[in-house]
């Protein structure tokens, strides 16, 4: 594992993904393609639960890694690859929680029989980091800010870069020691295009708050 995302679903994680594998630093394990996965899904599941050794076979064969599950368990990753380096994407905090509200956590919601994939997230996503109390915004937003100082505090500052994807190649290029290419840095998936049906939000209620 050469780099560790520990930065919460919905602060950039599938840009930074394009862009570490645009760099040469793939595969990288996301959220979204454990759908197609649902035996490394399981392992993340059983890491969860304690199973020794499942966490390092869940990563196994990819270089880096961003999003849930891995930002979970990314205590677990610092300290197994101490030469990694570590990204926390990080995002003003309410528009963080209105992007997840209306975008996973519905998909969440809507989903009454969901894949083994949707299971592991609903286990560690939803239950294990939000205490299945999402909808309660101060609680989800303090736990967004305590998980972010938490990875300040412990990760060596040489070690770590805290990335905003608006500011685009260069200070992650900088960070990484690899050129910036000679492309826009890639921006996908807002709220706005996020159409995947396993997490498209329903119309209706809005995120608490707002």
């Amino acid at each position: 594992m050469d780099v560790i995302g520990v930065g919460f679903g919905r602060t950039g994680t599938l840009s930074l993904k394009v862009a570490l594998e645009r760099l040469g630093f793939g595969p990288c394990l996301h959220m979204l393609p454990l759908f197609d996965d649902p035996e490394r899904a399981a392992l993340f599941g059983r890491a969860a639960e304690g199973d020794p050794g499942a966490l390092e076979a869940a990563v196994a064969g990819y270089r880096s890694t961003v999003d849930w599950p891995g930002a979970y368990f990314w205590r677990e990753l610092v300290a197994g690859h101490p030469r990694a380096k570590v990204i926390l994407t990080v995002r003003e905090p309410d528009k963080w929680y209105r992007s997840a509200w209306d975008t996973i956590y519905q998909g969440m919601l809507r989903t009454p029989d969901p894949s083994p994939t949707l299971r592991m997230a609903r286990t560690i996503v939803w239950g294990k980091t939000f205490g299945n109390r999402f909808e309660d915004r101060e609680r989800a937003i303090k736990t967004f800010q305590e998980h972010n100082a938490a990875v300040r505090r412990e990760v060596p500052a040489p070690r770590l870069l805290e990335f905003r994807v608006r500011d685009g190649w260069q200070p992650l290029c900088d960070f990484l020691g690899e050129p910036v290419p000679g492309e826009p840095f890639p921006h996908v998936n807002d709220t706005a295009s996020f159409c995947d049906r396993r997490f498209s939000a329903p119309a209706g209620r809005g995120a608490p708050g707002t």
